[in-house]
């Protein structure tokens, strides 16, 4: 927190403001960070509900509007952590335009460009026939997306074939199921870990982390990743991501 925002590592689950699509939630990031902070706040970026990690506050309305700018002008860098089915491609870019949403259920007829670089961290075969096979593959990818489009991760990733483990639009239940019985871990695995940018007052180097939750971090550890993602992004894979 400075004098212009204040960063939150959000959990998963947790709205980011009321929504009219919402009712029966009563519990809001905005609010509770406003309550912190003792002053009204005003949100940058935004979340899905599922997802955790860093989430970005503006302590006034032009601080707010600053940054927000950097985003869509993309000269912020976000990077997230998920957990996906199947066994990834080491890297690449995903270069799907996507549909926009008046809602969170209903498209549009607008496409709009999205972009999506990941690199793969880890793999892992187990031995349950969560499906037709005999095994069950997952991998831990590093996703960069340079557009913010609605689920442009999840969807992306879907589109690749390797949708994120507890996604419920996009990802596949029966290996959802398997994670919430065998790990007790039934949130989407997908994590905001770093953002970094230039502070669009002071001109300084920004890198805001947020540190994984239990239940991600049980799973990591189940799967010997915990190596693979110390301290989240490892400063070499960076430049790979550029």
């Amino acid at each position: 927190m400075d004098t212009h925002f204040v960063a939150v590592n959000k959990p998963a689950g947790l709205m980011v403001h009321r929504s009219r699509l919402v009712h029966r939630n009563t519990r809001f990031a905005l609010q509770m960070v406003r309550d912190q902070v003792g002053c009204h706040v005003y949100p940058v970026h935004r979340l899905d509900k599922p997802t955790s990690g860093v989430l970005i506050f503006g302590l006034y309305p032009g601080a707010a509007g600053h940054l927000a700018q950097c985003f869509s002008e993309r000269r912020v860098s976000k990077f997230y952590l998920a957990v996906v089915r199947g066994w990834a491609p080491e890297s690449g870019i995903i270069e799907k335009p996507l549909a926009k949403y008046r809602d969170k259920k209903k498209r549009t007829n607008t496409i709009q460009p999205a972009l999506t670089r990941f690199l793969r961290l880890g793999t892992i075969e187990l031995p349950y026939p969560v499906s037709r096979y005999p095994t069950s593959r997952y991998s831990l990818v590093l996703a960069r997306p340079e557009t913010g489009r609605l689920h442009q991760i999840r969807r992306h990733l879907h589109h690749i074939s390797h949708p994120v483990i507890g996604d419920q639009p996009h990802g596949d239940g029966r290996h959802n199921r398997f994670f919430a019985k065998t790990f007790n871990c039934s949130r989407l695995l997908l994590a905001a870990v770093r953002v970094v940018f230039d502070h669009p007052f002071t001109g300084a180097a920004i890198t805001i982390d947020a540190p994984l939750d239990a239940r991600f971090c049980h799973v990591l550890n189940s799967f010997g990743w915990r190596a693979a993602a110390v301290k989240h992004i490892p400063q070499p894979l960076l430049p790979l991501l550029t």
